[in-house]
């Protein structure tokens, strides 16, 4: 398949940066050729392998509403709540380094299976639960499960067609929202069975990633892997395929092939072994983790812990207290969060990621404000109404968490860290946020039966460090490739070069010539 000549777009080369938006194909609109659509559906069906977090998160946000479920497990409160929700997550911290090894030593691919073992072991488990013991043991092989979808979205930003990466990359952790959707409307649904109120939702906590499993099969190995186990002629054909419809000798193949193997070998000429100190071996590898670990502590410590949570909890501090409301109210958000944290992640490279996180931080500030004043009011007075106007500010706030910390949580870790380093340092986002999260789904139901609404004044005082630090700290990435990303943190000693089009026309030329010789 031949490719035409390209004039590139305003769009493209925000999304890119100039060289390698010179050097796309034109072929059309990606939804006419085939090889793009193809790739994008793989894209898709990997996003839902997020879906089990928020799955687990809205599921049980549910199940503290329904009688059937406290009956079953004795009516846990407090630090046993707390240690319920937390166990999901210890699960995930106690795998993230086994699967950040595993995708560096044996490919992007391989963990995910073992993450797809867990997901089925922790389903039947918790389904067929009878008793305590039983129901935490699965939510902690739900959590090993979670842990080892940790390459999921390195497969995703490495494998992507280079303008939709951006887009592709923050789309990921949207898939959060899918699965909170689904558990929260079959909690409602299921409301009025007996035992079997809890254990459909239970069943159900397995379908979506098993529906990712087609696309998932369909997907290439990451080229860049590839590349760093010198499968160079593999990664080249995966590439051709992949953005080029086959054509091995289109100049976006070469400029990216090229790229990679530069960045690549300048790494390893840098380092040739990783380990976990690399991440703060460097000026700009501290610079990177500061942002990975405060990514990861503001993701869970604004104040969306509390809800995500404890929403029936929450609800029946303004005295929102039917079954049927907490679940309609939950149902009806995860809706409303799904279509703006999709928005947000689409408009990723229009107005790039420094607004959107300085947007989001300001509105989530000034909803949160008022709602721990309306809170407040409610405790004072009991007015129904002052209660009841919590609601719509609950949603607003979550617009601001959606057009950010939804969307670039994982897609900003994954694009500012180096491949060598890609893994650890999404796997210290990860960490960081199942400690905030651990912290959270512990601490949270004990503040909240102890001080109830002054314990929002927490989340407030969070927000305000998120916006001064992000003013200082988070640089803008758009129009940047995952290769180039280097020079926003390590300057002039950045190990990585940039790829011009002189350099695209002597790899072609050296690849022929070897094709040549091949031949011969």
């Amino acid at each position: 398949m031949g490719t035409k000549a390209h004039q590139a777009t305003s769009a493209e080369t925000k999304a890119v940066g100039q060289e390698l938006a010179a050097v796309l194909p034109d072929n059309g609109p990606w939804y006419k050729q085939k090889h793009i659509v193809r790739l994008n559906f793989t894209i898709l069906s990997m996003i839902m392998f997020s879906s089990s977090n928020g799955y687990d998160g809205s599921m049980m946000n549910g199940l503290l509403a329904l009688p059937q479920w406290a009956e079953f497990m004795d009516s846990p409160t407090g630090a046993w709540l707390g240690f319920i929700n937390a166990i999901y997550s210890l699960g995930s911290v106690v795998v993230y380094p086994v699967a950040a090894w595993m995708c560096n030593k044996y490919g992007r691919k391989p963990g995910i299976w073992i993450g797809y073992a867990f997901l089925l072991l922790g389903t039947a488990l918790q389904t067929a639960a009878n008793g305590e013991i039983a129901f935490v043991l699965a939510r902690l092989f739900l959590g090993c499960a979670s842990g080892f979808f940790l390459s999921v979205p390195l497969l995703i930003a490495e494998n992507a067609y280079p303008t939709q990466r951006g887009i592709a990359s923050s789309l990921y952790n949207c898939g959060w929202y899918v699965g909170s959707i689904v558990a929260a409307w079959v909690t409602f649904g299921t409301r009025d069975m007996d035992h079997w109120a809890w254990r459909v939702p239970s069943l159900l906590q397995a379908a979506i990633p098993l529906f990712a499993l087609p696309g998932f099969l369909m997907a290439n190995e990451s080229p860049r892997w590839l590349v760093s186990v010198d499968r160079v002629d593999e990664a080249r054909q995966i590439l051709a395929n992949d953005h080029c419809g086959g054509d091995l000798n289109a100049p976006l193949v070469a400029f990216e092939i090229t790229e990679i193997e530069a960045t690549l070998k300048a790494e390893k000429e840098a380092n040739d072994s990783t380990s976990w100190s690399d991440l703060w071996s460097t000026p700009g590898n501290r610079h990177r983790l500061f942002i990975s670990v405060t990514l990861g502590i503001f993701g869970q410590w604004v104040g969306n812990g509390v809800v995500s949570y404890y929403l029936a909890m929450v609800l029946e501090t303004v005295g929102i207290t039917s079954v049927k409301d907490q679940t309609l109210i939950s149902g009806c958000l995860q809706i409303w969060n799904l279509i703006w944290a999709v928005a947000a992640a689409s408009m990723v490279d229009k107005i790039g990621r420094r607004a959107l996180f300085l947007s989001s931080g300001t509105i989530m500030l000034v909803s949160y404000i008022i709602i721990t004043g309306l809170s407040g009011s409610f405790a004072a007075t009991g007015n129904h109404a002052t209660g009841t106007a919590v609601i719509p500010f609950l949603f607003i706030y979550f617009m601001g968490y959606d057009i950010a910390l939804t969307p670039l949580i994982v897609s900003y870790t994954v694009e500012i860290w180096p491949f060598r380093l890609r893994a650890k340092g999404l796997s210290a986002t990860m960490l960081t946020t199942i400690a905030a999260v651990f912290f959270n789904t512990f601490i949270n139901p004990i503040a909240l039966d102890a001080i109830q609404w002054k314990y929002y004044f927490v989340f407030v005082a969070v927000l305000v460090a998120m916006i001064v630090t992000v003013w200082f700290s988070y640089p803008e990435t758009r129009g940047r490739t995952l290769e180039n990303m280097a020079y926003l943190f390590d300057g002039e000693d950045a190990v990585a070069g940039g790829i011009t089009a002189e350099d695209v026309l002597k790899a072609g030329a050296e690849h022929d010539e070897r094709d040549g010789s091949a031949e011969k």
